[in-house]
């Protein structure tokens, strides 16, 4: 989920993003591969404050699940089918701008794709902020830290964007997820230094975030989707796969940006700017070349040597949107 999926009231108007029709990519009696896993809380409950509000969730027309107020974050796990596991695992980190989780489109839906490949995939659900009482739900700290957002993707400055204020909550959250993983490799069939984070708008700034961060949090690799600049980047920062599109509204340089830092501190990194693919793009095709990032981040895992070759990353991405039936009938689900 990104920032044009959440409605938002700007200055009395009422702007929604109106996104392609998932009826074509889910038919009728299809089955997803790799259900639902495991929940795996992050902290024993009751030790960490609440926000003092239950979580909601809304169901978007276009299938997406939006997570509002996360007080109690998690894990959910998504297991290969049996015999097919590579040792690699995977966290992802969806989107929503540290107020909302989009927790379909950038979150399960690519942990299935992850699975279908042999990967021991995660979904991270961090704290977000308070959301805002209206029917939009933006809280005004996230409106002016869209201004900001909007001046700098046109502006250029700041270079980088001050921490958001659900940003420290998230990390913390993240660091936390990366040692459960490692703690259970042994149980999860997982080589516990093959431990990736891959996260998507904010959870990208969140996956740079861990990346630049203490040592022990460190995940092994990260992929940076249509995320923002976190610096300073240590030299034995882990390898890093960043994609993004140049029609980006809010983040067009990011990409290049979080490359450069990268490079100049002698860290390996990949960069995939496409000139169309807005913010964001998911495993949804829009018939542009930012529908092939998946297939791209595959290839860049196999030549990292985290991964066997099987094939067509594309023949995930369709298994996973499809359901296969016959993928669906030996997923192992914890």
């Amino acid at each position: 989920m990104s920032w044009p999926r959440i409605l938002k009231r700007r200055r009395g108007i009422h702007l929604a993003i109106v996104e392609p029709s998932a009826d074509h990519y889910y038919q009728p009696g299809w089955t997803m591969v790799g259900a639902r896993g495991a929940v795996i809380p992050l902290y024993p409950k009751g030790s960490i404050p609440a926000l003092g509000v239950p979580e909601a969730r809304d169901t978007q027309p276009d299938g997406e699940t939006l997570i509002y107020d996360v007080s109690e974050p998690a894990l959910e796990l998504f297991r290969p089918a049996p015999g097919q596991a590579n040792g690699t695992a995977v966290i992802v980190a969806p989107g929503g701008g540290f107020v909302a989780l989009g927790y379909t489109r950038g979150g399960t839906e690519i942990a299935q794709a992850l699975a279908r490949h042999g990967f021991t995939a995660f979904v991270l659900k961090y704290r977000t902020i308070r959301s805002g009482d209206g029917p939009m739900r933006m809280p005004d700290a996230h409106m002016r830290e869209m201004d900001m957002v909007m001046a700098r993707a046109k502006g250029g400055e700041p270079v980088e964007m001050p921490a958001f204020a659900g940003e420290p909550h998230a990390i913390e959250d993240g660091a936390r997820g990366v040692a459960i993983v490692r703690q259970r490799a042994a149980e999860w069939g997982i080589d516990p230094h093959k431990v990736g984070v891959i996260g998507f708008s904010a959870g990208a700034y969140l996956a740079a975030d861990l990346a630049i961060g203490a040592k022990p949090s460190r995940p092994d690799f990260v992929g940076l989707i249509y995320g923002g600049l976190r610096t300073p980047v240590p030299a034995d920062a882990p390898p890093a796969f960043i994609a993004g599109a140049a029609d980006d509204e809010y983040q067009p340089n990011d990409p290049i940006l979080l490359y450069s830092a990268w490079r100049r501190a002698g860290a390996a990194a990949e960069l995939h700017l496409y000139e169309r693919g807005g913010h964001g793009f998911d495993l949804r095709p829009q018939g542009t070349t930012s529908d092939h990032w998946f297939d791209e981040l595959i290839w860049w895992l196999q030549a990292r040597g985290l991964v066997t070759p099987t094939g067509s990353p594309a023949d995930a991405l369709r298994t996973t949107i499809g359901g296969a039936r016959r993928h669906a009938a030996s997923a192992d689900v914890e």
